[in-house]
């Protein structure tokens, strides 16, 4: 806890980050600590807002004819692995109000067209009367969350890009707070994207409502400790499941699991263990289940590292579930993911069938096992540009 005024308040970034350090968690970083002071500071004005609403005593009669007061946010750009998410999911985890929201970007724009799809039928069948549905929109989203943690703020898709602004703005309208990460600056979101002319108020109306902070240079200090540890586990023992706690606990800095899900044309695909970028699925969950190329894919941008718990030695019995272990593979090895894995056998003895296509198919699955656990690897696959958070 923390004083303030000679009272006891609220837990602060600041102090859970000295947590994380004095637990070996992460290394003190100077840049970290300039995003730590200023996630408190807008953590102390997201308090005194919400006080002043509490403590003014006509504040129940008047609070739906007041603008809300505007609070700038905090958009926080860097490379991968700088500890952003870490960061702002710690803000997000402290943040002491009910209506909040933290998600992915890209969830949060599907999810946004499928509620104008919706006010659009609703209009159709009489069931509302204003033709423009964003305003209706921003509304329902601002009644549900005021503070608004976004990871991986990307725009790929001009669908996203040709309503942003709007919407933005009729968010920050109803008094929605911003904290965002990103692998880009404000400046290079859409960049060379169809219409950009169109984009480029919302880059502006961004600036006016969140803090950019640079978050960059330095070591990826959480890549380093797990370049130093096996990312592929054998046998399946005791040792090997502690091998791979240690290696889930330092790939998501000691961040809290959650459940996630991740929908794909309509579907729901659920993450049973997720922090950060950073998901854990068994082997079972991933390739005993009917999933296809694109739920694949869909994870592998979601996410930057896998972890596959279990991995069986596959034959003629589980020809489904090699041929999905299979694409799952040339999945993350396509996408650049990093791979942790624990396993019944070495990879080119995961397949015991002599003969038949996936035998031929799984010599690949093997090389490409072999070379994801190099540190050339790790280090190529630290780079996940914008332009691979394309549409689902």
């Amino acid at each position: 806890m923390s004083l303030r005024d000679g009272l006891v308040t609220h837990p602060t970034v600041a102090q859970r980050y000295d947590h994380f350090v004095e637990t070996g968690t992460i290394s003190r970083d100077p840049e970290q600590e300039r995003v730590v002071a200023a996630l408190d500071d807008l953590l102390e004005r997201i308090i005194d807002r919400r006080l002043a609403r509490k403590s003014s005593a006509l504040g129940w009669l008047f609070a739906k004819r007041r603008r809300p007061e505007t609070i700038t946010g905090l958009y926080i750009h860097g490379g991968v692995g700088r500890g952003k998410t870490m960061l702002m999911d710690t803000f997000h985890e402290l943040v002491p109000v009910r209506r909040k929201r933290r998600a992915h970007f890209n969830d949060f724009m599907a999810d946004v067209h499928d509620r104008i799809a919706r006010h659009r039928e609703a209009l159709k069948n009489g069931e509302v009367r204003e033709s423009d549905p964003i305003q209706p929109v921003a509304k329902e989203l601002a009644k549900e969350a005021w503070v608004l943690c976004f990871d991986e703020f990307t725009v790929t898709d001009i669908a996203d890009a040709m309503i942003l602004s709007r919407l933005f703005s009729a968010l920050f309208a109803e008094g929605v707070v911003l904290v965002a990460t990103s692998n880009v600056a404000p400046d290079d979101l859409y960049r060379d994207g169809l219409n950009r002319g169109l984009f480029e108020p919302f880059i502006d109306l961004l600036k006016r409502h969140a803090r950019v902070m640079p978050l960059d240079g330095g070591a990826d200090y959480r890549l380093e400790k797990l370049n130093r540890m096996p990312v592929y586990m054998t046998p399946l023992d005791e040792e090997t499941e502690r091998q791979m706690d240690e290696a889930w606990r330092t790939a998501t800095e000691g961040r809290r699991t959650r459940v996630e899900t991740i929908t794909v044309k309509g579907r729901e695909i659920p993450v049973p263990r997720a922090a950060g970028r950073a998901a854990r699925f068994t082997f079972a969950e991933l390739c005993q289940k009917p999933l296809g190329a694109r739920d694949y894919l869909a994870i592998a941008r979601d996410f930057e590292t896998i972890f596959i718990d279990r991995v069986p030695v596959m034959d003629l019995s589980r020809r489904n579930e090699a041929k999905r272990f299979i694409l799952l593979v040339d999945t993350l090895y396509d996408n650049r993911n990093r791979l942790v894995v624990s396993a019944e056998a070495a990879p080119d003895s995961l397949y015991a069938a002599p003969s038949g296509t996936e035998a031929f198919e799984f010599e690949r699955t093997a090389s490409r096992l072999i070379e994801m656990q190099s540190r050339e690897w790790s280090r190529g696959g630290d780079a996940h540009p914008e332009s691979r958070a394309g549409p689902r």
